[in-house]
């Protein structure tokens, strides 16, 4: 009964309308997401290996082997017949190997409706990373696995026939996460789409502003319960409906005749660059790149006159700026004058549509998603989620906890007390949710219509992504799928596996405290216990 509950290992990527997609490579699992491919400010990351204690019944052993990428330290695991063997052996791996803390755990089998296992099932405990599955569920449920999101510019003026439109045009966002170097060739790519489209509705000239609408969602960019010491980073990036290259922008600098050169990527004409980098002999230099009060970046330091580019990242202050500017810029790439100025505003009911960027169908996004655990995709799918049944259409984290709450009562049968969140990454101190809410959640996502995007999204133990170290030469290998989630006090996994004898589990594993070393080989012990378990 494996291919019951395997994940689809690839995914359609055909977009909703003829855009090309290359997917990066992930950078790893890091304060509950992925750095991404733009990531060079990620905090630092340091791992404490301890000794481990021997557990009380091991059948096996495995050998976790990788390249280039640290593993999780080798787990023993047991092969457990009978629901009280189970029970002993997951009990003694907890007591044992982990320190201090708090574990909470719920299975349940899926095969048979009944839960093998519990311990603090229904402790409220901060959950991580393991958030963005109630993320991917309401998205999933609001909107189903085909949906696309749509990125507009329209008009508030006629055209007249030499292609000059006599008043403003307006970039109205949909809260689409996908617009970034992830899902296109380049950062460049959606803004050079989109203003292509312009070009070929026949648009040569505006006489007015170019107005960006971003109020499908409310005004807050930083979400309650977010560290100030997270907020330099990538998996921190600010929250807005209109988002372009996950609100990460690159400083490029490469030699260029007789001087450097210094360009943003993407590109961008909201953000001015000054720079006092210098153009020395050689390869290789140094450079640093500031934002300055005024918006803008002051880039200084060296390049060598034989270097390659060197490049570096820097959070985006304000998203729907930078992607109005993002789009001007290709507007004027595309031989489109804008006379006017690059402000906020809101998009007139009257106003005419003159070309769309659809985004990848939903399922690619969440796939991407949690592959990769992408703080600021989980952001927006949970305000997108939220924006229909919010009173004025506007996706904020209150409505996006409103939201979820209605869902887990009136579609999953779950207690809505059992979660309170500040955000859809799990990345707020602020987060408390339940062991017994996440399987809830898991048993009903099974089930659903869109079961098979929610299953394919999951990282797979020993083989892809966030998991692709973790539980390997093990019972669990191929089988196991599930969401990770890590930050400095917290470890989670949550998903599926396949017993030996074919009988389908969901799982729940959270670990609030320091051990979180021992906390995580412990996880993977017992999610290899669970792979192995026979029933009678």
């Amino acid at each position: 009964m494996h291919h019951l509950i395997r994940p689809a290992l690839r995914l359609r990527v055909a977009l909703c309308a003829a855009v090309a997609i290359a997917v990066l490579a992930p950078a790893g699992e890091w304060l509950g997401a992925s750095p991404a491919p733009i990531a060079v400010q990620a905090s630092s990351r340091t791992r404490t290996q301890t000794k481990k204690r021997p557990p009380r019944r091991t059948m096996r052993r495995s050998r976790a082997r990788g390249v280039g990428v640290t593993p999780v330290a080798s787990t023993a695991w047991t092969s457990p017949n009978g629901l009280p063997a189970l029970a002993t052996d997951l009990s003694g791996m907890i007591s044992t190997r982990v320190r201090s803390g708090q574990f909470g755990v719920m299975i349940t089998s899926l095969t048979r409706g009944d839960t093998l296992f519990a311990q603090n099932a229904g402790e409220m405990m901060q959950p991580a990373s393991t958030m963005k599955l109630f993320s991917t569920a309401v998205a999933l449920d609001r909107y189903g696995p085909e949906h696309c999101f749509s990125t507009d510019v329209l008009r508030d003026a006629p055209m007249g026939g030499d292609g000059t439109v006599s008043g403003s045009i307006y970039l109205r966002a949909d809260g689409d996460p996908s617009m970034s170097a992830r899902f296109y060739h380049d950062a460049n790519l959606p803004m050079a789409t989109l203003a292509r489209s312009v070009a070929a509705a026949g648009v040569k000239h505006v006489t007015g502003d170019l107005v960006y609408d971003a109020s499908a969602f409310d005004d807050r960019r930083i979400p309650e319960g977010w560290k100030t010491t997270y907020l330099g980073a990538a998996y921190a990036a600010r929250v807005s409906a209109l988002s372009l290259n996950e609100n990460i922008v690159w400083v490029v600098v490469q030699p260029a005749g007789k001087q450097a050169s210094v360009t943003l990527e993407p590109m961008s004409t909201t953000i001015p660059v000054r720079s006092k980098v210098r153009l020395v002999s050689g390869r290789g230099g140094r450079i640093i790149a500031r934002r300055a009060a005024d918006g803008g970046i002051d880039v200084s330091g060296s390049i060598g006159s034989s270097s390659g580019p060197l490049r570096y990242s820097l959070v985006v202050d304000d998203p729907a700026l930078f992607t109005a500017g993002g789009l001007r810029a290709a507007l004027q790439a595309a031989g489109i004058t804008v006379d006017g100025a690059v402000k906020p505003g809101k998009t007139p009911a009257s106003a005419q549509k003159i070309a769309s960027l659809p985004s990848p169908p939903l399922s690619r996004i969440v796939s991407e998603m949690n592959r990769e655990s992408i703080n600021i995709v989980a952001e927006l799918l949970f305000r997108d989620a939220a924006r229909e049944a919010s009173p004025n259409g506007t996706g904020t984290a209150e409505t996006g906890l409103a939201n979820l709450r209605d869902f887990l009562q009136k579609r999953v049968g779950a207690n809505p007390q059992e979660i309170r969140v500040t955000d859809g990454s799990g990345l707020s101190t602020l987060d408390y949710m339940t062991p017994r809410a996440m399987i809830h959640l898991l048993s009903y996502a099974h089930k659903g219509p869109w079961s098979s995007a929610f299953h394919g999204s999951l990282p797979v133990a020993g083989e892809s992504e966030l998991l692709r170290q973790r539980m390997r030469s093990t019972p669990a290998q191929g089988n196991l799928h599930a969401k990770t989630g890590t930050t400095n006090t917290v470890v989670g996994l949550a998903g599926y596996v396949t017993a030996k004898d074919g009988e389908i589990l969901a799982f729940s594993f959270i670990y609030n405290g320091n051990d979180r070393w021992n906390a995580k080989a412990t996880m993977d012990a017992m999610g290899a216990t669970l792979a192995n378990f026979v029933r009678e």
